[in-house]
């Protein structure tokens, strides 16, 4: 027994060693992102994109014949059509921007670099997480901490493996290595519990059933949400661009904004990733239904963690059904997900940590 119980701690130490070395990289992944970025500005791109909107809107002087034959020409005025930006979705001709790197070499090394150092810090984020569950000999999500620190593993991996099906999805790389290391930090200080065995109601299959699909659910929807709130923000850029009568985009944002994908590619891109993944977190609220009936004797009680599960389904399904009304496609539609998103994070965070339920024996 002391053997076993030594071995046990021993795993556990190693995965708090794995986790925070995963941490230790991450930082240096976001430097890299950093960098791709800050090089990357300094590229042709802005400065093309003047150029371009200055001739489009100067006049095109071309010779015609006149006459049968009579080799006379004259002169005809031709202004070129300007691309009009509007808030609904589909309905723009803009282009994607060439990413966080721009045009530059240098930009486009650093961001080689981070995604190298992604790689690393995920694969010793992930031998953290198995270790610890090895250590107790159970699934690696039984309280606050061990469901962060795998939420942001599932998180970064969705993102690899986006990036190993030659999606261009690099431009997430920078908000998802900071929210990784915000949620790690967080787990390893506020939220950390030792590695111990887990109450009696939670040995049961459904805690591999049910708990994993709500994290790969909410991992998928945190990438939707980044999407859904950059959206918003690129989304405003080219309106302002389509208006040269209003107020003009900064610097700042230009060097920013131009290089990310399409306002319309955005919104695609955070609807697909909702559309997708909306089915799981409707088995999600089934499974624990169903476990709720085997471990308390009933299927739905009202207790908060099933309350705000279900909001949160509601947003979303709100959501899909705006995508699908044409009066609230683009921003409001937009607005809904990150409401739903939003509901998630409440669910997960403020119910555990502040409101007393059934659920709260998942700890702090």
């Amino acid at each position: 027994m002391n053997i076993a119980a030594a071995a046990n701690e021993t795993l556990a130490h190693n995965s708090n060693l794995l986790v925070y070395s995963a941490m230790a990289v991450y930082t240096l992944a976001f430097l890299a992102h950093m960098a791709e970025w800050v090089f990357g500005s300094r590229s042709k791109v802005g400065r093309t994109a003047a150029a371009l909107t200055a001739r489009a809107k100067a006049p095109v002087t071309v010779s015609v014949q006149s006459g049968a034959g009579a080799g006379s020409t004259g002169t005809a005025v031709l202004e070129r059509p300007t691309v009009v930006t509007k808030s609904v979705t589909g309905s723009r001709d803009v282009p994607d921007g060439p990413g966080a790197a721009g045009d530059t070499e240098k930009g486009d090394l650093y961001g080689r670099i981070a995604i190298s150092l992604t790689v690393l810090a995920w694969a010793l984020h992930v031998g953290g997480v198995l270790t610890r569950a090895l250590s107790v000999q159970r699934a690696p999500w039984g309280n606050m901490y061990e469901f962060s620190t795998t939420f942001a593993a599932v998180a970064v991996g969705l993102y690899l493996l986006l990036l190993a099906g030659k999606k261009k999805v690099r431009w997430i790389g920078l908000p998802l290595v900071t929210t990784v290391l915000l949620d790690l930090g967080l787990a390893v200080s506020v939220l950390y519990t030792a590695s111990d065995q887990l109450v009696p109601a939670l040995h049961s299959y459904w805690l591999w059933i049910h708990v994993s699909c709500a994290i790969i659910s909410g991992a998928a929807l945190y990438l939707g949400a980044v999407s859904t709130l950059l959206f918003l923000f690129r989304d405003s850029y080219e309106a302002k661009l389509a208006d040269p009568a209003g107020k003009q985009p900064g610097a700042f944002a230009s060097s920013v904004l131009d290089r990310l994908p399409s306002a319309a590619s955005l919104d695609k891109f955070a609807y697909r990733v909702n559309a997708t993944v909306f089915p799981l977190w409707t088995f999600t609220i089934i499974a624990g239904a169903i476990w709720a009936e085997a471990a308390w004797g009933r299927y739905w009680g009202w207790d908060p963690k099933e309350v705000w599960a279900f909001i949160t389904w509601v947003a979303y399904a709100c959501y899909l059904h705006a995508r699908a009304t044409a009066g609230w496609k683009g921003r409001k539609a937009a607005y809904l997900g990150l409401i739903g998103f939003a509901c998630y994070l409440f669910n997960y965070y403020g119910v555990n940590i502040f409101v007393t339920g059934l659920h709260s024996y998942a700890g702090v």
